[in-house]
């Protein structure tokens, strides 16, 4: 009897104490559902369309929760110049702009069907499930299909003979997961029209890093993935191009306490001393009003193998073979530099970033927006801040620069036709006038007929692939003639800044210290008899 007691103690103290666990039947610990269960998915579906219908069926709030996000709308009213901004408005100097491109562009859309202005966004089947939280890694979309995923076996691209293998729906929704890194990369590491173009923080490398790359996404270390910042509530993703937060001057969050700023800022976690210590560490948090931790914490973008795109110019597009066919042209490395689609690249490795004073403020140049001097460069997106108006801080950026079409008697942007296989699509004419007159009908903007190309600039915030600890921009990358910070104004940097007079009357002052040292020295020589 004292046996059976004494077990029967032992299996409780397994079921109760920590690190102590029972014997039971193979579990999933990384989920709460095996979905091979459910009956709804246990199904052969011929379209993306009909998997979410089964998702709905117990999720029955989630398509109403995704409706009010910037990732269905592409649509976001900037409260602060109330510009209707958004990827479905907004021209940018890489792809310039989603009218009459949808089908290419919804490729990365959070939905399916989207192939023109008539797309219907109240209708809960239309979001794609699958883009977010496949596990499998075989769930793909193509450019042309509208958001559509490919279920048979696809031409891709049409005319190339290479054939993209159909996606077994069914198997990718049984194995539905949280959110990774690969399933945001997908669409966010290949941003402006492949892998590392447009920010230069995020490509395919960070899909899994390691620890040089990102301390923090580093795979084999704290790994983690883009909602470990980026805390999801609701299917709305906090953070922000559009409105970034530039100066946070909160504290750490506390779990358990409602706090309603940006989790997606250093100081979200590591507060507003994040070096501890006395000497050194107390003197670098004395840096913190003023320099965004970014700006000692990511040195260099695009470290982990992968170029980023700098200049994209649209002027030289067009050349063709003496054939009449296309022409690529490629580095020593093997990557694109020139495409008759697309005109000319600069890419670059391990770039420096660029510094500026930003206080998240952002003003676009919009379809309607006059351009007023054609000769110099148009800012896309123009950051505020400034030294003085104690809401910026010195942050690093990724500066794309490029030419593109504009419309030189109207004197505005224009959103030419680009992808496509009909005979206005300029990837299939090669005639900007007819492309841009289509797109701009279907913007429904005015266009003079006249063709022109302007300088254009773009600023991305730097915010990934922040180094370890002991790569971070030491004291002399800053503190020094023609060093990281030289361009920035507005602020006094020992080390960097100097005054002729005051110079010199520091010298004379070393100076004449020395010549009294030796002379006293001298002296006391010549006296030492005595």
């Amino acid at each position: 009897m004292l046996r059976i007691h004494f077990l029967a103690a032992l299996a409780a103290l397994a079921l109760a104490w920590p690190g102590i666990a029972a014997e039971g039947k193979p579990v999933k610990m990384n989920s709460t559902a095996d979905h091979t269960k459910f009956k709804e998915l246990q199904r052969t579906f011929a379209s993306g369309p009909e998997v979410t219908k089964a998702c709905l069926t117990c999720h029955t709030e989630a398509a109403g929760q995704v409706h009010r996000t910037k990732h269905w709308t592409w649509e976001f009213l900037n409260p602060a110049n109330q510009q209707r901004l958004g990827k479905k408005n907004v021209i940018n100097n890489f792809c310039i702009s989603i009218p009459s491109n949808y089908a290419f562009c919804t490729s990365c859309h959070v939905g399916y069907g989207w192939k023109d202005a008539n797309f219907d966004f109240s209708v809960e089947e239309n979001v794609d499930c699958l883009a977010c939280h496949d596990t499998t890694g075989s769930y793909k979309k193509l450019p042309g299909l509208a958001g559509h995923p490919p279920v048979k076996d696809t031409e891709a691209p049409p005319g190339s003979g290479k054939i993209v293998k159909g996606i077994d729906l069914t198997k990718v929704a049984q194995k539905v997961g949280k959110t990774s890194r690969d399933t945001c990369g997908s669409c966010h590491f290949f941003g402006g029209g492949g892998d590392g173009v447009k920010h230069g923080d995020m490509d395919s490398s960070l899909a899994s890093p390691d620890k040089e790359l990102d301390v923090h996404m580093d795979a084999t270390g704290l790994d983690f993935t883009c909602g470990t910042c980026h805390m999801t509530s609701s299917h709305d993703v906090p953070g922000s191009r559009y409105t970034p937060v530039a100066v946070d001057r909160g504290g750490a969050h506390l779990r358990g306490k409602e706090d309603k700023s940006s989790p997606a800022t250093c100081q979200s976690c590591h507060g507003q001393s994040p070096h501890k210590g006395r000497g050194v560490p107390a003197k670098l948090n004395d840096h913190t009003d003023k320099v965004a931790c970014q700006t000692c914490h990511i040195p260099a973008i695009a470290r982990g193998g992968v170029a980023t795109k700098t200049n994209w110019d649209w002027s030289t597009a067009g050349k063709l073979s003496p054939e009449g066919k296309p022409i690529l042209k490629k580095d020593e490395k093997g990557r694109i530099i020139y495409d008759s689609k697309k005109g000319d690249f600069t890419l670059g490795e391990n770039v420096v970033p660029e510094y500026v004073w930003f206080n998240g403020d952002i003003t676009y140049t919009l379809l309607n927006d006059k351009i007023e001097n054609s000769d110099g460069i148009t800012k896309i997106n123009a950051l505020g801040g400034s030294p003085s108006d104690g809401r910026s801080m010195i942050w690093p950026m990724k500066i794309f620069r490029g030419t593109q079409p504009y419309d030189p008697e109207n004197r505005t942007l224009v959103t030419p036709h680009t992808a496509g296989n009909d005979d206005t699509a300029y990837w299939k004419n090669f005639g900007w006038e007819k492309a841009i007159d289509s797109g701009m009908k279907v913007s429904g903007a005015p266009f003079s007929g006249k063709v022109g190309f302007i300088k254009t600039e773009m600023s991305w915030p730097i915010t990934h692939m922040v180094a370890p600890k002991d790569k971070a921009l030491g004291c002399n990358d800053c503190h020094a003639r023609n060093g990281r910070l030289d361009k920035v104004s507005g602020i006094y940097i020992p080390g960097r800044d100097g005054h002729p007079l005051i110079n010199t009357l520091g010298w004379l002052a070393a100076g004449g210290l020395l010549c009294g040292v030796s002379l006293h020295g001298l002296i006391r020589f010549l006296r030492r008899k005595h």
